[in-house]
This record gives C-alpha cells, sequence and structure tokens, in this order.
C-alpha cells in the first residue's frame, strides 16, 4: 500500500517506507517478527512524530470489526481498528455504553487508549481507564494479552506503541444512558474565582471555552443527565443559538444543544460523528496540572493571553478524575486539562507554546503525549514516578527495538 504522506492535521509528513494495511491478526504478527522498525497509524490524530517511522508503518484500520460483548454485559471486546463512533453505534444498540468519550468521535479507541486521551467529567476517567484486558503482538511476533489485575497491566494500558501492536481491547461498559446539553455565554472571570470548582462540577461532562480576548470565558457547556435551571448560570447567559467550541465558526457539525435529551454518545462529543469536525488546520496542544490549582494555572494563562491571543483559535478548560495508569496524564492526580487549538502555523505556534509551558512549570505539567509540547523529555520523564518502570516494560515486550522511533528514543532516555 502507498505510503501515507500527512497525519491528519497535516503538519507531520511521515518517513515511512511503506504503509501496511493487514487484513488479520496473522498477518501483523508476520509484519511484526519480519523486524522493524515499525510503528502503528490511528487516526492519525496527533501532532508530534510519536507515530513516525522511518520504516514500516501499520495502519489497523483493515482489521476485521470485532464487538464482542460479554454474557455478564459487563465489558466488550474490540479490535485494534476500531473507532469510537462506530463502537457508540453497536453499543447504543445493545443498551450499553462506554463511560466517556474525546470530543471526536472519529478517533480510534487503540490510539485513544495508548495516549491517555479523555473526555471531561470530575468523575470521569480519561479513556483508558476503561481497558480491562488488552491483546497485543510483542517485538518478536509473539501475541499477550494482560489483564487488570496482573503484573504490568498498569503500565502496559498507556503504552506510546512501546510495547507493541495493540490487536485488541476488553473495555468496561455500563447501561446507555440519556444526557443533555446546554451551552452559556460569557462566564465572567468573577465567577471562576468565586465558584470553580461548582462550576465544574455541574455536570456529567463540563467545557469551558475562551479564546483569550478577555479573562472572561466565552461558552460553557455542561452535559448533564437533569435540566439545567432556568436563566442565566454563575453569571453567564443561556445560548441564543447552537454554538461551535471555537467562538465565531458555525455551529453546524456541533452536537444538539439546548437541553434536548438525546443517547451518551450523541452529546458527550463536542462534534457529530456524520461530519468532519473540521479541515484539519489545526495544531493542538494540551497540559495536565492537578485540579486542586485549576485557578492558578488559569491566572497562569491569562498572564500571557496576549502573547497567544494571535495564533489561538480556542482553549478548552476540563477534568479528568485521577487513576493508577503509569504513563496516563491523570497518575495519582485529579486533573485540570488546558487543551489549546491553534491556527496550522508550526513556526508562529512554538513560542506560544513554550510561553504557556513557562507560566505553568510551577504546576509540573503533564502534556499530552499525543500533542505539540516543547518541554525536554528529562522533565517530562521526571513528572512520571513509574517511569523507570515503564522503561523496563518497554525493554521486556521489544528488547530489539522493533517499535523504535526517534520520539521514542528521546522520550525514553535511550
Amino acid at each position: 500500500m502507498s505510503n501515507v504522506v500527512k497525519n491528519w492535521a497535516g503538519n507531520i509528513t511521515f518517513g515511512a517506507r511503506r504503509r501496511h494495511l493487514p487484513r488479520s491478526v496473522a498477518e501483523v504478527r508476520d509484519l511484526v517478527a519480519a523486524g522493524g522498525p515499525l510503528r502503528v497509524l490511528g487516526s492519525g490524530h496527533s501532532f508530534n512524530r510519536m507515530a513516525d517511522t522511518t520504516g514500516d508503518l501499520v495502519d489497523l484500520l483493515g482489521l476485521p470489526r470485532i464487538v464482542e460483548i460479554a454474557a455478564d454485559r459487563r465489558t466488550v471486546r474490540v479490535d485494534g481498528g476500531i473507532r469510537y463512533g462506530e463502537l457508540a453505534d453497536r453499543l447504543d444498540s445493545e443498551g450499553l455504553a462506554v463511560h466517556n468519550m474525546a470530543s471526536l468521535p472519529h478517533i480510534s479507541v487503540a490510539g485513544a487508549v495508548t495516549t491517555a486521551t479523555h473526555g471531561s467529567g470530575v468523575g470521569n476517567g480519561n479513556l483508558a481507564t476503561s481497558v480491562a484486558g488488552i491483546e497485543l503482538i510483542r517485538g518478536d511476533g509473539e501475541l499477550v494479552t494482560l489483564r487488570r489485575g496482573d503484573a504490568g497491566f498498569d503500565g502496559a494500558v498507556v503504552g506510546l506503541g512501546a510495547l507493541g501492536v495493540v490487536t485488541a481491547l476488553t473495555l468496561d461498559v455500563v447501561p446507555a444512558f440519556e444526557l443533555r446539553q446546554y451551552v452559556y455565554d460569557d462566564l465572567p472571570r468573577a465567577s471562576l474565582e468565586e465558584h470553580l470548582p461548582e462550576i465544574l462540577a455541574a455536570g456529567y461532562s463540563v467545557s469551558l471555552f475562551t479564546n483569550w480576548a478577555s479573562e472572561d470565558i466565552n461558552h460553557a457547556w455542561f452535559k448533564r443527565t437533569e435540566p439545567m435551571p432556568e436563566g442565566p448560570y454563575f453569571g453567564a447567559r443561556p445560548a441564543d443559538g447552537p454554538r461551535h467550541p471555537v467562538p465565531g465558526v458555525p455551529a453546524d457539525n456541533s452536537t444538539e444543544q439546548f437541553g434536548v435529551p438525546g443517547p451518551w454518545h450523541a452529546r458527550l462529543p463536542h462534534f457529530r460523528m456524520e461530519f468532519s469536525p473540521s479541515t484539519g488546520a489545526e495544531l493542538q496542544s494540551e497540559w495536565m496540572v492537578p485540579l486542586d490549582r485549576a485557578l492558578e494555572a488559569i491566572d497562569a494563562v491569562a498572564r500571557v493571553r496576549e502573547r497567544i491571543a494571535p495564533v489561538l483559535q480556542v482553549n478548552e478548560l476540563r477534568t479528568v478524575a485521577a487513576d493508577d495508569l503509569w504513563l496516563s496524564m491523570n497518575y495519582q492526580r485529579a486533573s485540570l486539562g488546558l487543551h489549546f487549538t491553534w491556527i496550522a502555523d508550526t513556526a508562529a505556534v512554538l513560542p506560544a507554546v513554550a510561553a504557556v509551558e513557562e507560566q505553568l512549570a510551577p504546576l509540573e505539567p503533564r502534556p499530552h503525549w499525543g500533542k505539540v509540547f516543547t518541554q525536554d523529555a528529562a522533565t517530562v520523564r521526571g513528572r512520571y514516578p513509574r517511569f523507570a518502570d515503564f522503561r523496563a516494560l518497554a525493554q521486556q515486550h521489544d528488547p530489539a527495538g522493533v517499535f523504535r522511533n526517534a520520539w521514542l528514543d528521546d522520550i525514553l532516555g535511550t
């Protein structure tokens, strides 16, 4: 198959010799057994070179779709190429759901899990926390299965593609549920000062969006099981029309608002599955900081808002519960995520990224693995108490370095 030229955003041109679209797990094992370097391409929704390689890219989209619901209806086994939108439709038809979804339903389940991608909600762990079992082909071509509670499981789930090719995952599921989505305009900065914890906990999932034109928040999105109270909310006004997360952009591809009840998978993402969420003409960064220091983080970004505003499309603030996955950005730390959607100009964006990192440094920010950051690898490693254990686990599963690339060598410090 012809080479993949660029990622979803278009800022990365892959250096792979070949791109493979295997049709079976056996074909994947043969590719791995032939030796590396080799990396797996998910939905291409990463913004750095974590998926790049000078060897071969493996695209799992061609694997047969698997959606096997356990007899007790508590878990589902899925293939390594399925995307959340497709999985959501299948689960909902069976009266089931996953606990949360990211902003985009278009991303692959395995890719989201291996980078600890997430939605929002003070009670919701990131998407990797739903993993109960992982099947991967390690560096020697052998297929291994790890289940929750097994030695190394907590290190393998958010694996950055360093341990092997994830061919299947078993996920926790819950009964399907309905949500209502409400959007409010112009949340005052004073309300954050007085009520930020209450605001962030005012829904199953909550997101605040600002372009930092001022210190106020442009839009507050609440995804709830119960109706919102009438009138303004913490000083913000109910939106008089549908909104897109980026202020001023038409809301055609946004999920339904105004409190209309709907299925979980049609409200948790910000964007409808049937639409492309954007042209991809953007870069993204995100950092996780301790939730109990959320207001400090917001104030830190506010100090550089005039420096970042020219290259910023929108900054989303959201929450993620703590977990015990070794390389999760939320490892043993309930978090505020500060997600930045930038313009598609790397040279102009990188100084803004560095400015945000400098301001957030006292809060020990953990960058999203799949997005743009400039923190040096040694600093990033120092944010993770179990990083040395992860490095040993990667060596155990891939001693020959089949899955290594320059980005991963830098992160691992080898």
